[in-house]
């Protein structure tokens, strides 16, 4: 098993639609550590540490988000892991 860390930003319609909150659920049900937060030019910028296969599952969840989000774009940075163990949302 290949732990890995991804730095995904998101745009699109991702600010005001519980974006946030959905990744974090998602991320703690799939055992996923790391962090989501909203950024100053309306995208959202996760962390997400874990098992290969299970970073990428939620990448792809990300594709779409929550029901009232509207994803346009996402780009993914492979970044080393920092062993972090738990999911937070940053404010």
């Amino acid at each position: 098993m290949v732990r890995v860390r991804r730095i995904v930003r998101i745009s699109g319609r991702v600010q005001g639609v519980f974006f946030r909150a959905w990744v974090r659920e998602q991320a703690e049900g799939l055992g996923l550590a790391g962090w989501v937060r909203n950024c100053a030019d309306g995208t959202v910028e996760a962390e997400l540490e874990g098992e290969e296969d299970v970073v990428s599952q939620m990448i792809d969840r990300m594709q779409s988000g929550p029901p009232l989000a509207r994803v346009d774009d996402l780009e993914v940075e492979a970044s080393e892991p920092l062993l972090a163990r738990s999911f937070t949302v940053r404010h």
